[in-house]
């Protein structure tokens, strides 16, 4: 195992030309990051997702019910033993020749048992309680994340010139502040790791959960080669747009269609000038060109490339979508379905409210942010963060 991780942490990998590992270790004078402090975002990734819980259930629901959220879900099917062995056993699709036997054997026509299983379906859709829940726990996070990220940065000399991230390394100290936000937004991000398993499902479920991946993989290298001024930057730019997107699919729930109509519409405007704009004109560059120019070509340099062109990958799919869900909201006057991760994988099914007030948002990232990441973005990006 030893000569494993020791092949695996192999120096010349990882850091520039003349760089050691024994450059970053701690002394007196001066405390650096180090491998160690990561473990640490494993219990407080549990620690967050208790907190989420209590969040959710003490404060979002009685404000969901304040602001008359409705708390049932989709209609229940009438129980059947026979279509709902069906159901769980062979399809939840029956075929024309399936439906037309099943209507011999129940003695029902094809349309209503067409109608059972479309009801069936949807009830094992969230109900619009739930959903609000979770976005306002992911709202609160993202705020009160980005905030003090602004917070730390404003007073950072790389938020204003970013070959500063790049200026006296190895020997930029590790920051007390810089410390807890690395560790905070690893540990959100793990939460949502597993937790995305049991979170609302959304159409982009696969997209979202390659977006963590990366984004926990640059974190946690980004951290152990000391490449975290960067990193910060990359932090606050993702949790921008997913602020937004919680805010407007929080006020889908409430059924405040003009409120969600323009805060999606300020989403969308926050995503593509974050992603499109900002982030290639400003972190592509200084990782691609100023980042080369200062400490030389290493192998590692171009791992941490890829991962941060991926996310543009990502960020240009996702725009994508937002711009068609803006289109239909600017030409049709309202916003049409989501376009992100607030679709649910069963969102093709039967609605059951008028499509005029039918859920509409976008995105979810920080994740990353955004959120989504956005955290998490539309298909679930445009109204699933982040990131």
């Amino acid at each position: 195992m030893a000569g494993i991780l020791a092949w695996f942490w192999n120096e010349r990998f990882w850091l520039p030309h003349n760089v050691t590992w024994a450059d970053l270790q701690s002394t007196e004078e001066a405390v650096f990051p180090q491998a160690e402090d990561l473990y640490l975002a494993f219990p407080l990734a549990f620690c967050i997702f208790m907190i989420r819980l209590l969040f959710e259930r003490f404060i979002a629901k009685p404000c969901a019910l304040g602001l008359k959220v409705q708390a049932n879900g989709p209609q229940k099917a009438q129980p059947n033993a026979i279509l709902e062995k069906v159901f769980t056993a062979i399809t939840k699709h029956p075929d024309e020749k399936r439906l037309e036997g099943l209507s011999k054997q129940l003695d029902w026509d094809v349309r209503s048992i067409q109608r059972w299983f479309r009801q069936r379906r949807n009830q094992e859709k969230p109900s619009t309680l739930r959903k609000f829940c979770e976005s306002m726990w992911r709202f609160t996070f993202y705020l009160y994340i980005f905030t003090y990220g602004v917070r730390f940065l404003k007073k950072t000399p790389w938020l204003w010139n970013t070959r500063q991230c790049w200026s006296g390394y190895p020997y930029q100290p590790l920051m007390p502040d810089l410390h807890y936000y690395y560790i905070v937004e690893l540990s959100f991000y793990w939460s949502l790791m597993f937790s995305q398993f049991i979170d609302v499902k959304r159409k982009d479920f696969g997209i979202m959960f390659t977006h963590h991946i990366v984004t926990v993989t640059l974190i946690t290298f980004s951290y152990v080669t000391n490449l975290t001024r960067v990193g910060t930057l990359i932090l606050c730019l993702h949790d921008a747009a997913d602020i937004v997107l919680e805010a407007a699919k929080m006020a889908n729930y409430c059924k405040c269609q003009k409120l969600s109509d323009l805060l999606f519409l300020t989403f969308a405007v926050v995503f593509i000038v974050s992603r499109l704009g900002i982030y290639p004109l400003w972190i592509l560059n200084t990782t691609l060109f100023e980042l080369y120019e200062a400490l030389g070509n290493f192998p590692a340099l171009w791992v941490f490339n890829v991962l941060l062109i991926v996310l543009q990958i990502l960020h240009c799919f996702w725009s994508y979508l937002i711009i068609k869900a803006a289109y239909k909201a600017i030409s049709k006057g309202k916003v049409a379905k989501d376009a992100r991760s607030d679709v649910e994988s069963s969102s093709d099914e039967e609605e059951t409210v008028p499509r005029s007030k039918a859920p509409h948002s976008a995105i979810a990232t920080n994740g990353t942010s955004g959120a989504n990441g956005t955290n998490g973005y539309l298909t679930g990006a445009a109204c699933s963060e982040e990131h």
